[in-house]
């Protein structure tokens, strides 16, 4: 009933995540182990969250709503907010004026600062595109409407529910993954795209290759991923060697880790590790984000 055989990785971690959560909920104390495990899959869950919406899992229309609410209860959001603000709006401008998600807003710099307060400041300017899109589905298909809002009633029965069980285990076997499970995507997409050249054809991502990107289900591959969106992630490597030698090689990076820990920690005390930035030096307008997407969807 998959769509892509690769995917039944993604119904692994699914079940993986799934007995993590029970086994910890069902122990008297917290497990340090099973928290550091929890927090290791919180990646792939957002990943998954990705993945499925720009590819549903299943050929089943049911088995996709059911698989919604479950990336919504572990990835920590209702996931059809991934629709307005990644594939309508990220994929459409690219980091360039008029995306939400954009690097550069307030800051052309790249440091650990910047990555630390940028999940913040990126999740409070898609609140913007997720109510119109709301707004739009209210109008024009209140069925889709009232499963968005299902996404959330879900989301906050289980959160309340859990809280009221036992708000100590809520915290550490629920909340805390998930919520470093946006987190997490947030500053990774930060990463994949700051101090990219968003006006060049291939150079508009900054790419990573190695174990933890295909552990990642290929997450890391995001050149090819903009530039062949409707592909499902197993064809992203694929995708990746046709065109990785036309990228500039300072945007092809093997470990993801390794890049955080070097532009952010190490490059204090090592200039030459410090970011650069590619980005074309005339200014942009944000603000031009809503004109683009009031066009969209109308007002």
């Amino acid at each position: 009933m998959l769509r892509f055989r690769a995917d039944l990785l993604s119904v692994a971690y699914m079940i993986i995540t799934t007995g993590i959560l029970v086994w910890h909920w069902s122990l008297p104390e917290f497990n340090v182990y099973l928290f550091i495990a929890a927090m290791l899959m919180a990646a792939p869950c957002f990943a998954m969250a990705h993945n499925h919406n720009h590819n549903n899992m299943w050929k089943s229309p049911l088995l996709n709503r059911l698989t919604d609410y479950w990336l919504t209860l572990f990835y920590g959001f209702p996931v059809y907010a991934w629709i307005p603000t990644h594939n309508l709006n990220h994929h459409r401008f690219g980091n360039k004026d008029g995306d939400y998600t954009i690097t550069w807003r307030f800051s052309e710099a790249n440091n650990l600062f910047t990555l630390l307060t940028y999940p913040i400041i990126s999740a409070i300017y898609q609140q913007t595109p997720t109510s119109q899109f709301l707004k739009h589905a209210w109008k024009n298909d209140k069925p889709r409407f009232f499963f968005y809002i299902s996404e959330y009633a879900i989301w906050i029965v289980w959160l309340g529910g859990a809280l009221v069980l036992d708000w100590k285990k809520a915290l550490y076997c629920i909340i805390i993954p998930s919520q470093f499970s946006v987190i997490a995507v947030l500053m990774v997409n930060y990463i994949q795209h700051v101090h990219c050249d968003e006006d060049s054809a291939l150079n508009h991502s900054r790419n990573f290759t190695g174990i933890g990107s295909r552990l990642l289900l290929n997450a890391g591959l995001h050149t090819a991923h903009h530039e062949y969106m409707s592909l499902h992630w197993s064809q992203l490597p694929e995708a990746h060697a046709k065109i990785a030698g036309k990228i500039d090689p300072q945007l092809i990076e093997r470990s993801l880790v390794w890049y955080i820990i070097r532009t952010y920690v190490l490059s204090l005390l090592v200039p030459q590790w410090r970011s650069k930035s590619m980005r074309t030096q005339h200014k942009r307008r944000p603000d031009a984000a809503r004109e683009a997407l009031l066009s969209e969807y109308g007002t």
